[in-house]
């Protein structure tokens, strides 16, 4: 289908603009930096933002640490004799966590005076490495994050509880440099761009001391929910569409996320919506597979009517949907009755937050792998009346 077609060129065009390697490698080629350099990259695209690193940066280099999700490790880094690459948990923390934590302080204390630390941070940071408190236990911290990821919680109220059992969150690398120089590069994940919520602020001004009188990292977000979106709505304009482009981020539970994006995309005079954010879902204690993108697209489906010529993506940057390997998924409005043939209960799946095994029946699953990034969530809706359109009407932002 040329419509479902347009919708997945939309949205590597918005990965492609806040691609981890590009990004990091555009700023580094024009930052003029002194050698020697030591880099500690850390995220879902920790690999990705290293390989931009040593893009721009090349023999100046010396150690390069990166620890990143299961699965998320580029190859060409394994083949290099200067960098140490650890796989950890994620979204929810284990020793693995831990063990990355103390390589991470221990190389920071080891920095020798003449070396420039620069670190490169993406989401996922917060589960991936961790230096717990005295007296807090692995458990208390898996515990906090099941819970905080089953109630729903948002960036700032996780970010809060996780600071209380952590070392490292809120500021803590930063309080480790103390007044040493640095450089910190963010791909952002979360509204307003704060190095103090990216990566629940590991390299975020924080809780510094009166006394400090503040840090000496320099800090810059490379890339964000909003190029991505801008991409998706120069990519729609090449298709010869108009797209309007919702400029504050979604928040919330997807389902009431879903409720607004399918009444603003009926609503719009274009051709269709693009809107950057990150939903949230409360979990039953007994809950199916699948994940906040795939449970909005269910959701939209469920409110799109018989034969209406409406086509929605809803995915994750990162390439993954929570604890699925799905990015998210393509929904229109026979997705529900393709499920049903399939023998699928759709209504029981939605109320059990089992969106994946639906959306798996109906073949509307989007499945990118590891992306090299990760902006948060993207919502793409597309009029399919509209794809057969050739004029090149202007993009708008709302």
């Amino acid at each position: 289908m040329r419509a479902r077609r347009i919708l997945l060129e939309l949205f590597d065009a918005a990965l492609r603009a806040v691609d981890g390697r590009e990004c990091v490698a555009r700023f580094l080629r024009t930052a003029k930096l002194p050698a020697p350099i030591e880099v500690f990259a850390i995220g879902k695209a920790a690999s990705a933002m290293a390989r931009g690193a040593i893009d721009a940066l090349g023999p100046v280099i010396g150690n390069i640490l990166v620890i990143t999700k299961d699965g998320h490790v580029d190859p060409e880094l394994m083949r290099r004799g200067n960098v140490t690459l650890i796989e950890s948990a994620h979204p929810v923390p284990d020793e693995r966590s831990l063990a990355a934590g103390a390589e991470l302080v221990a190389r920071v204390r080891a920095l020798r005076a003449e070396v420039l630390p620069l670190f490169l941070v993406s989401g996922g940071s917060s589960s991936l490495v961790e230096q717990l408190n005295d007296g807090a236990t692995l458990e208390d911290l898996r515990a906090l994050n099941v819970r905080g990821l089953a109630a729903g919680w948002n960036i700032a109220t996780l970010n809060a509880e996780r600071a209380r059992l952590s070392q490292l969150k809120a500021g803590g690398v930063a309080r480790l440099l103390g007044r040493r120089r640095a450089l910190a590069l963010f791909i952002s994940d979360v509204p307003g761009d704060d190095p103090n919520v990216i990566g629940s602020g590991l390299l975020g001004p924080g809780l510094l001391e009166p006394e400090s009188h503040g840090d000496a990292i320099e800090r810059h977000v490379v890339a964000n929910a909003g190029a991505a979106v801008r991409a998706v709505a120069d990519a729609a304009h090449a298709h010869g569409l108009t797209f309007e482009s919702l400029a504050a981020p979604f928040d919330g539970e997807a389902a009431d996320v879903a409720h607004r994006f399918v009444d603003v995309l009926r609503a719009s005079s274009a051709d269709g919506v693009v809107w950057g954010g990150e939903s949230t879902v409360t979990l039953p204690a007994m809950h199916g597979q699948g994940g906040r993108n795939t449970h909005l697209a269910l959701a939209a489906a469920r409110l799109l009517r018989a034969g209406e010529p409406l086509l929605i993506l809803a995915a994750g940057t990162d390439g993954t949907d929570g604890p699925t390997s799905d990015a998210g998924a393509i929904v229109d409005a026979g997705s529900l009755e393709r499920a049903e043939l399939a023998g699928v209960d759709v209504e029981r799946a939605f109320l059990k937050f089992d969106s994946g095994p639906v959306l798996e029946a109906a073949e509307d699953l989007v499945h990118t792998g590891p992306t090299g990034t990760n902006v948060g969530d993207i919502l793409i809706g597309l009029k399919q009346t509209a794809t057969s359109m050739g004029d090149h009407r202007a993009s708008r932002v709302l």
